[in-house]
């Protein structure tokens, strides 16, 4: 199989609509395994609608998101669960303060395997007792989506403060705390940090040399984000370079990893963050070995190793390649 078959195997698309896209995109996007969250228009009739038509009612359409994301990597299970938590799914008339048809709620289907999921992850919700109105959330075909004009694109990234304001003003924030709350807390994944991986992490600390969890393992598997658990390194990259911190020649993808110039201590070196939670990791210098010269220094407070055997049991069954690969060569 070609790789750009391969490339199209591991995309697949769902389509959600929770109200006013803006406060849909970031729960999605920061889910491993997510490529990206479109902010559009669906469910309609209008061709290339504009967010005002879609506001005034007119054209049938929902404001809705649209994620592209590998299967290998992110269940369909998994978004279900985060879109439910989201949103109010007993109102028929829109969501929070937005009311309105374009802002009702709805799950389109790609295919009979996503159409049977929501099926059952709404009867389950329904079942379970935590809303005293039914759901009613409807779940229909996916149609064309249309994108939404640029401005609203990665909106809680382009307009932080108006963003935080507006969920919070809207009662959304509270409706999400007030029905899920315990289980949020539970969910946070700072909250599960140790004080050492919440201060690298967030603090952009360093941990002790020769005195932390990985600097000197050897084992099979990869390394990920201990926050969103994104895949950062393998074990395949990883050196003894005396240093006492976990050492790589590379990253696994290198979109995953965002480098930037640091001058703090006086000093000019190169920081090395996580793309998806944005997770200080260490940093990166020219003195490594062949075949990159590259020496990623990283914290083992801001990473978390599994297993090569424990790969698809974590939900990372994409990587299993990476080692079968190269144990056939052996």
């Amino acid at each position: 199989m070609s790789n750009a078959n391969n490339k199209e195997k591991n995309r697949q698309l769902a389509t959600f609509a929770g109200g006013c896209f803006w406060c849909m995109v970031k729960p999605l996007q920061e889910l491993p395994g997510v490529i990206q969250v479109l902010s559009g228009y669906t469910g309609g009739t209008k061709e290339n609608p504009t967010y005002e038509e879609v506001c005034s009612d007119t054209t049938g359409h929902y404001e809705a998101v649209q994620i592209i994301f590998d299967p290998s990597l992110l269940a369909y299970d998994k978004l279900l669960e985060t879109f439910w938590r989201q949103i109010d799914p007993t109102d028929p008339g829109g969501q929070f303060f937005d009311r309105g048809l374009s802002y009702r709620t709805a799950i389109f289907y790609h295919n009979e395997d996503q159409r049977a999921k929501a099926e059952k992850s709404k009867r389950d919700l329904n079942q379970s007792g935590r809303f005293e109105k039914p759901v009613v959330t409807e779940i229909l075909p996916a149609g064309t989506f249309y994108p939404a004009e640029d401005y609203h694109q990665d909106y809680y990234q382009k307009n932080p403060r108006h963003y935080q304001s507006y969920r919070q003003g809207s009662g959304r924030e509270r409706f999400i705390k007030q029905h899920w709350g315990n289980e949020a807390k539970k969910k946070d994944p700072l909250s599960r940090l140790t004080p050492m991986q919440y201060d690298v992490t967030q603090n952009n600390a360093t941990e002790p040399p020769f005195k932390n969890e990985y600097w000197d393992n050897k084992r099979e598997g990869i390394y990920v984000d201990i926050v969103s658990g994104e895949p950062l390194f393998t074990s395949y990259d990883k050196f003894d370079s005396g240093c006492g911190w976990p050492s790589f020649t590379k990253p696994i993808n290198q979109d995953n990893i965002i480098e930037k110039e640091d001058l703090s201590y006086n000093m000019l070196r190169t920081e090395v963050r996580s793309k998806g939670a944005d997770s200080h990791l260490g940093h990166v210098f020219d003195d490594g070995p062949n075949p990159t010269g590259l020496r990623y220094c990283i914290n083992s407070a801001a990473i978390r190793f599994i297993p090569k055997e424990e790969l698809e049991k974590e939900g990372y069954a994409g990587y299993l390649h990476l080692f079968s690969g190269v144990l056939a060569k052996k």
